[in-house]
């Protein structure tokens, strides 16, 4: 956002609080009503405003879902115990994706926006 004036710095901050339920999770349909009033109202600079507004909203979507890599078979009961207790950490509902990984060897990886945990044959070689 370094080209963005300071007013649009905080109106992109403000809309993205907007996008938000109280959970923390986005919302579709404010982010909807956010683009709509954008483009009735345009910021100095639109094309800036809306690249640093879908930056924050991809950052925000991140927050909420979880990749889980693995090298065997995993169950959806793991992927939901993993869920759940991701949920109670950050306070915030949580969805699991599995994802394949064989070059783990064994074990999981599970990355959560900037947070990775690690429990893998590979990272421990």
């Amino acid at each position: 956002m370094a080209s963005l004036s300071k007013s649009d710095q905080q109106l992109v901050k403000q809309l993205t609080a907007f996008s938000l339920t109280a959970e923390g999770t986005v919302d579709a349909e404010k982010v909807t009503g956010v683009l709509a009033y954008l483009e009735k109202h345009p910021p100095a600079s639109p094309m800036g405003a809306l690249k640093a507004y879908h930056r924050r909203i991809s950052i925000e979507l991140a927050k909420s879902n979880a990749i889980v890599e693995h090298a065997g078979a995993i169950s959806d009961t793991i992927l939901g115990s993993i869920s759940g207790a991701l949920s109670q950490k950050y306070h915030r509902p949580i969805a699991a994706t599995s994802r394949q990984n064989d070059s783990l060897i064994a074990g999981l990886r599970v990355r959560i926006a900037d947070d990775v945990y690690e429990s893998t044959v590979a990272g421990q070689l």
